[in-house]
């Protein structure tokens, strides 16, 4: 059963409308928030106003509108753990809050609706995703280790976000009532996965170390150096942030390499270069191999059932649907033993 959680509040956020600011609006709001002049550029974004703001003196900045549907107790969650990271981790590549003129992190307006609006300033962090990137070993190994390196950083922060996210590995079972809604042909193969994360996962969930994770690890979220790809120098998108354990982010992150080229030899160097900085438990080890499988089935039910149900952005939802099924059926023709010796850490670089 799906119960009412983030993940629904976000949908709300997602299917709200609203009408844009216009760009010299959203420079005079800038200057009487933040005390910066400067001009903006609107940014594609799915859920909120997002723009690029050049300042006079030559800095770049993100500023983020959010709609009126969001939580406001999410994006200060969010807000927070950003100021957690940038006072007890500096060396994590992630953006800084800017303050208002008032103090604080964000900020809010009324706009000509009449809706309250919240709104965030972060510092621009420059880069190349890295899903346009040639993977490497080196590059992997550097993911790995940057991936460890944020959740030390976050292990010490203890706020807790409200509600369930649907993405949640830990709630991986919550979505057996919608597997009817995945094609006949690939029905059995989730089912499959979902009943041995059942077997697997819950007798041992109390003894994985927890945390607050990032869970969004993926390509799009990285950035890395424009002219040296293996160099990690962003990290974004904290809007997925769950409490859960910390093995399931280095899970997220594996479940987006799975169905690449020379995945096997990738998978390690990610694995390993996060064992490199954060060793891991022979447990999390054990449960890895499940719990990047319970991620990829989840995003073959989830994009299947909201598919369905928005056949006008079926493309955009399906976008990640093809990797997640070839990656879920190579990993599914492999035996325990096998998937261990390619998830287990190495000592090598």
């Amino acid at each position: 059963m799906i119960e009412q959680s983030n993940d629904s509040q976000r949908s709300d956020a997602l299917s709200s409308h609203w009408v844009p600011l216009p760009e010299a609006a959203v420079e005079k709001l800038v200057r009487n928030i933040y005390g910066l002049t400067g001009t903006v550029k609107r940014l594609s974004s799915e859920r909120d106003e997002t723009f690029r703001f050049a300042a006079l003196d030559g800095r770049n900045y993100t500023l983020k509108i959010a709609n009126p549907a969001e939580d406001p107790e999410a994006l200060t969650f969010q807000s927070n753990a950003l100021l957690h990271l940038a006072a007890v981790a500096s060396e994590v590549p992630v953006p800084r809050m800017v303050s208002p003129l008032t103090g604080g992190s964000n900020s809010s307006f009324t706009d000509e609706s009449g809706e309250r609006r919240i709104v965030r300033l972060l510092t621009f962090l420059e880069g190349e995703q890295q899903y346009r990137t040639l993977a490497s070993l080196q590059q992997n190994w550097n993911l790995g280790c940057a991936l460890a390196a944020l959740g030390h950083g976050l292990r010490s922060f203890e706020e807790r976000p409200n509600g369930k996210l649907l993405w949640d590995i830990s709630h991986a079972l919550d979505l057996s009532d919608l597997v009817g809604c995945v094609g006949h042909s690939r029905q059995l193969l989730v089912k499959n996965v979902l009943a041995e994360f059942a077997r697997k996962v819950p007798p041992v969930a109390e003894q994985l170390r927890t945390q607050i994770i990032h869970n969004d690890f993926n390509p799009h979220n990285i950035l890395v150096h424009p002219d040296r790809s293996a160099e990690i120098v962003g990290i974004i998108d904290f809007g997925d942030m769950v409490h859960a354990p910390l093995i399931n982010d280095l899970a997220v992150a594996l479940s987006y390499h799975v169905a690449t080229d020379d995945w096997p030899a990738l998978s390690s160097a990610l694995v390993s270069g996060y064992h490199s900085v954060a060793p891991l438990t022979p447990l999390e080890v054990d449960v890895l191999p499940i719990l990047v499988k319970a991620r990829l089935a989840m995003t073959i039910i989830i994009t299947e059932w909201r598919a369905a149900s928005r056949p006008d952005n079926r493309d955009y939802i399906l976008r990640n649907h093809p990797s997640a099924l070839e990656g879920l059926q190579r990993l599914s023709k492999l035996t325990d033993p096998e998937l261990r010796r390619i998830l287990s850490p190495s000592c090598e670089a």
